[in-house]
């Protein structure tokens, strides 16, 4: 993959799960596939819009389409498409503290907490909660203020998932999410805290294998749009966590 251009075969695999979701204009083949370019060189460069080369079109045009396609979900949705291949046989979680910007704070009629955006040790940011397949590859996200405890979001994020096991960190070490998963038949894979009173074992021979959601972390963090969050807007950076978790399931 080019790192600012999709070729003509990474389009058509976009293009034609684009024609599947319902409710999404895809318009001119053409002139789409200028919008999503140019979404990508936002992604790669973490410019501002306002500084967005004329030769993918009007800036203010190309935002207000992405802003519309956040609104409706549609990223998560292509991102759902290419998930549907995923090796769920083992799946991993984390969470990844993302620095925010100044000009991230501030969004009209909204609140930090609505827009994902609090304070921890890392100073002002979100946390982007991640599930990843067996190969590193991103399933869904959740993201929160950047102060939200890791294992409040674990229930959430494995809703609807049939894996054998779960890879986790300790601060995903809770009785409520150890019960779930023995109650859905699923191996947990999760080291326990030291302060626990009675000892529970750990596969620390198959937790190796949770090193590949630090990986897809460090692969996202490639995109400098990911890597700082520039968006007022929570649904806006999903919109960008997504697109950009599309283009690692194009390789």
């Amino acid at each position: 993959m080019n790192r600012i251009e999709l070729s003509d075969e990474e389009w058509g695999r976009i293009l034609a799960k684009l024609k599947k979701l319902p409710g999404v204009r895809v318009g001119l083949p053409d002139t789409c596939r200028q919008f999503i370019g140019a979404c990508l060189w936002i992604l790669r460069s973490g410019s501002q819009w306002r500084v967005l080369p004329s030769v993918h079109g009007k800036w203010n045009s190309i935002f207000k389409r992405f802003s519309r396609w956040c609104a409706n979900g549609v990223w998560e949705k292509l991102l759902g498409h290419f998930s549907e291949e995923a090796d769920l046989q083992d799946v991993s979680m984390d969470g990844t503290v993302i620095r925010a910007h100044a000009c991230a704070a501030g969004a009209a009629n909204s609140s930090a907490e609505d827009e994902a955006l609090g304070y921890s040790k890392g100073g002002f940011g979100c946390k982007a909660h991640a599930l990843c397949d067996a190969l590193g590859m991103p399933v869904r996200f959740i993201l929160t203020g950047g102060q939200e405890a890791e294992c409040k979001q674990a229930l959430a994020l494995l809703e609807g998932i049939k894996a054998s096991a779960v890879l986790a960190d300790k601060g995903y070490d809770t009785n409520e999410l150890r019960e779930w998963l023995t109650g859905q038949g699923i191996k947990a894979v999760i080291p326990p805290k030291s302060n626990r009173k009675q000892a529970i074992d750990c596969d620390y021979w198959h937790y190796k294998e949770r090193h590949v959601i630090e990986c897809l972390f460090g692969k996202l963090k490639r995109y400098r749009r990911i890597a700082t969050r520039y968006e007022k807007k929570a649904i806006n950076y999903m919109g960008m966590l997504s697109f950009s978790s599309t283009l690692l399931w194009l390789r």
